[in-house]
């Protein structure tokens, strides 16, 4: 593998420190600023909602003036906005920071797996994607335990700034190394190769499935990470630090899944990975529902993100093959459809809790996940992209 995927899972590690820095601490932002959960939650929907809407102009300016460039720029967005966050004096400029902070992630991620696509050809990459989940995973299991340790001890505003601190940081550093990286750089696509990559990516019947499939995805699973410290506090376990143990197992899980793609996707491939992921993520989902302690809440949010990421590292690399020259945008449209999923999911599960109660909404979760794991394997092709002979 090219020495320049330890410098992008280094950028993802970075960005992801702080992508859940807040669920663990969201009862005492409540708290602080006489709002309830429900609504401090809001805070991951604005995050999402952010993170995708800028995908089809990250992508765009990605592919036309440098994915490296570009990455790095929205890191130390991304730190500044924690920054702010910290000094927020008012519950509105809490969640303005909050969008700014997904306008700098949004630039991070999706364009590090568009230049981990660039480097490793594609019957690698599902490996190659894979080490550079491992830095987003580490960075969310260390982001969300330290968000927990930090709040028990500095308060939220201890949360963003500290975190905002390590951010900025990681954006002078990945700079620093990023200089003297032998990257070889496909070339910059103009803007009429760019438009004529939107018609191949649309054109690809891949398309529709990959994106329709991380929506639910982030609605089902990444949407329901704001109410974990909430149904916890509900069972007596007001712990901040255990909060974020819990929701970190989710990372751990991930980090297991990067250990082992490389022994799984030959034995069981890319459907079995896919169908076993979203029965994996639905088992899990009913454990939640059934209220566990947070021992048993631990070890079901290991697993979930065990499964999660078996069927999402999949459509990753399905979507990494859409267009070859418009490869960052087709990984930031695939991005901005799996974070409207985020966005609509805190709202879909408030509403639904609400309504309906816990367990009839996690019941239908889980069962609309074990589906989308039969309908990717059903339907999904492994298809050259049609513009791969100009590259």
């Amino acid at each position: 593998m090219p020495p320049a995927l330890n410098i992008i899972a280094l950028a993802t590690f970075s960005a992801a420190l702080s992508a859940r820095a807040l669920d663990p601490v969201l009862p005492h932002v409540a708290e602080d600023f006489s709002v309830s959960i429900a609504t401090a939650a809001s805070f991951a929907a604005a995050f999402a909602f952010t993170f995708a809407i800028i995908q089809p102009a990250l992508g765009a300016f990605a592919d036309i003036f440098g994915k490296a460039r570009l990455m790095i720029v929205c890191l130390a967005l991304l730190g500044i906005a924690n920054i702010l966050g910290a000094m927020a004096t008012s519950f509105p400029l809490l969640f303005a920071s909050r969008i700014l902070a997904g306008i700098g992630s949004g630039g991070v991620f999706p364009i590090a797996l568009g230049l981990t696509s660039d480097l490793v050809g594609a019957e690698k990459r599902q490996v190659a994607i894979g080490r550079t989940l491992a830095g987003a995973m580490t960075g969310n299991l260390l982001g969300a335990t330290v968000s927990g340790l930090i709040g028990d001890f500095l308060g939220w505003r201890g949360v963003l700034a500290v975190l905002g601190g390590i951010v900025v940081l990681a954006s002078i550093v990945v700079a620093i190394r990023f200089r003297g990286a032998a990257l070889t750089h496909p070339p910059r696509t103009s803007l009429s190769a760019l438009k004529q990559g939107y018609r191949t990516i649309f054109t690809n019947p891949n398309a529709r499935i990959c994106y329709a499939a991380v929506f639910i995805e982030g609605c089902c699973v990444l949407g329901l990470f704001p109410f974990i410290a909430a149904f916890l506090f509900e069972l007596g376990q007001t712990s901040l630090s255990i909060a974020g143990v819990v929701i970190a197992g989710f990372a751990v899980g991930g980090l297991f899944y990067t250990m082992t793609v490389s022994r799984l996707l030959p034995k069981i491939g890319v459907n079995g990975m896919m169908i076993g992921g979203g029965a994996l993520v639905g088992v899990q989902l009913i454990a939640v529902a059934m209220g566990p302690e947070w021992k048993l809440h631990l070890l079901s949010l290991i697993f979930m993100g065990w499964g999660f990421y078996m069927i999402h590292g999949s459509l990753q690399v399905f979507a990494s093959e859409l267009s070859a020259e418009a490869r960052a945008t087709a990984l930031s449209l695939h991005a901005f459809f799996f974070f409207m999923g985020q966005t609509v999911g805190p709202i879909a599960y408030g509403f639904g809790i609400q309504h309906a109660g816990k367990v009839p909404t996690l019941l239908t979760a889980a069962a609309v996940m074990i589906a989308l794991g039969f309908v990717c394997a059903k339907l999904l092709r492994q298809t050259r992209p049609a513009d791969a002979a100009v590259t």
